[in-house]
């Protein structure tokens, strides 16, 4: 018999150990979320929103700045990303024709 105040969780996928102990997929994860993140705020259709994105490194590896701001609301958003992220950023369509709008 369980304890009064216990209960069972429903809905909750429990991971397998394996994934909390391999740091690569934890990155791999995390970077993905990210890039998902910026593809969402760069879609979003705001008249004020500026875009820039600039190579900061080329050696020992290409790293990328992506700067969103949007002033009527003070926010500024900056993320470094690597050359694999910032293809993964540009695969989708949308993305890419909206960073061809802001460059022109």
């Amino acid at each position: 018999m369980r304890p009064p105040g216990t209960f069972k969780l429903l809905g909750r996928a429990r991971r397998p150990a394996t994934s909390v102990m391999d740091p690569a997929r934890l990155c791999d994860d995390r970077s993905d979320r990210i890039v998902d993140s910026l593809r969402c705020q760069i879609l979003e259709t705001e008249a004020d929103q500026s875009l820039r994105i600039r190579q900061v490194f080329q050696t020992p590896r290409e790293i990328y700045r992506v700067e969103i701001e949007r002033p009527e609301q003070n926010y500024q958003r900056t993320t470094l990303l690597d050359r694999d992220a910032l293809e993964d950023l540009l695969a989708t369509d949308d993305v890419r024709e909206r960073v061809l709008e802001l460059i022109d």
